[in-house]
């Protein structure tokens, strides 16, 4: 299959798509020379971000922050609801400190955060 080689051909490949898209009707794809040409489009596209855009893995302390925004919670809330110290909290927060496998389990438990996420992985 082609690939998509330098930031030009990206670039025209995104144009391409933004036309085709306006083009494919969802419903009556299977024959449509417009959506196979999409399709093949969406996977190079993909590839190459892949390549040259990853996403890397969120960190803990990232995820806890946005947890904390989503949930309406302060880090003293947090602290309180899972029975340490505003300053363990504050702690892993900064980086100071990484929690235990006990505090992570809470962590993971009251904020409904993925364990793989809490232990790494």
């Amino acid at each position: 299959m082609a690939q998509i080689k330098n930031e030009a051909a990206y670039q025209a490949a995104l144009r391409r798509v933004e036309q085709l898209e306006e083009l494919v009707d969802d419903e009556n794809t299977v024959m449509d020379d417009n959506a196979m040409e999409l399709d093949m489009l969406v996977d190079m596209i993909e590839e190459y971000e892949d390549i040259h855009y990853p996403i890397g893995k969120p960190s803990l302390v990232d995820t806890i922050k946005l947890r904390l925004y989503e949930m309406n919670l302060t880090q003293s809330k947090l602290a309180e609801m899972i029975g340490v110290s505003p300053t363990r909290i504050s702690d892993i927060m900064t980086g100071k400190c990484e929690p235990t496998l006990k505090l992570g389990r809470e962590i993971s438990k009251k904020l409904k955060i993925s364990p793989d996420v809490v232990l790494g992985v």
